[in-house]
């Protein structure tokens, strides 16, 4: 069941800024490893599970692919691929960019109750099902990042008050 939302804010994310905040969360996990490894939620949570799998020396990365919205439509949890880990998560970390209403989250926790989920930007909806993240965002903003973004030219004020 979809529907759509509107969002009043956006929130551009530079590559520096995915970065530093990815390493600040790295920072506030590494006080509560050791970890047996990584979960990365695609696709978001590949670009930061990269740089606290780099920060905190873990090699041991896998993935729990799914698909949820995009920016104008939020749907169902479709879960294209679970993670093989065992022991229903206990001592894994799952990574995510962002947790927006929590139901990626709570699909995830159904299968891995045990693990430490993080991520780095949180709305309020969400916030609660996450253990660690670092920036909190309004509910009504659009985070853009940089994977999702290209580098074109902007239009000058006057192409823009010229109809």
């Amino acid at each position: 069941m979809s529907n759509t939302n509107t969002y009043d804010k956006s929130f551009p994310v530079s590559w520096e800024e995915i970065h530093r905040n990815s390493k600040a969360l790295a920072w506030r996990l590494s006080e509560l490893k050791p970890y047996k490894g990584i979960i990365a939620v695609t696709r978001g949570g590949l670009v930061p599970a990269a740089i606290v799998a780099r920060e905190l020396d873990i090699r041991l990365i896998d993935t729990f692919c799914v698909i949820s919205y995009n920016q104008k439509t939020k749907g169902d949890v479709n879960v294209l691929k679970e993670s093989s880990v065992a022991n229903n998560g206990e001592g894994w970390l799952i990574v995510d960019d962002l947790v927006d209403t929590g139901e990626t989250i709570k699909a995830i926790r159904s299968s891995l109750p045990n693990a430490h989920y993080a991520t780095v930007y949180a709305k309020p909806s969400g916030r609660e099902q996450v253990d660690t993240f670092i920036t909190e965002v309004s509910q009504d903003t659009w985070i853009y990042f940089p994977w999702d973004m290209e580098m074109k030219p902007a239009p000058t004020i006057s192409e823009r008050t010229q109809k």
